[in-house]
């Protein structure tokens, strides 16, 4: 992401040294595998509706190159039974390609 000028991670700078997934994520109740495969970005008001759309193009392709990488994905497009399907929890936010 870096490479595409994309800030992001996988948890706040406070746990940058961790390896475990968020625990705001395992809070909320989703399963292990899916908090690990979790991306933060931080806006603000001076962001533009341009990089916005930079990400939204960017990430998808990342996305497949490192499933490809992951023991935890599987060609059917899940998370290969490791601890079951990731669940969007009630009122969750789960963004959508078009």
């Amino acid at each position: 992401m870096n490479k595409l000028g994309i800030a992001g991670s996988s948890g706040s700078a406070c746990t940058s040294g961790s390896l475990e997934p968020s625990h705001v994520m395992r809070a909320m109740g989703i399963p292990y595998t899916a908090a690990h495969g979790t991306i933060r970005f931080s806006l603000s008001r001076f962001n533009t509706e341009a990089e916005i759309d930079r990400v939204i193009a960017g990430v998808p392709p990342i996305i497949a190159q490192l499933r490809k990488l992951s023991p935890y994905w599987s060609d059917s497009g899940d998370s290969a039974g490791k601890s079951g399907p990731a669940v969007k929890p009630e009122g969750a936010f789960a963004p959508t390609y078009a």
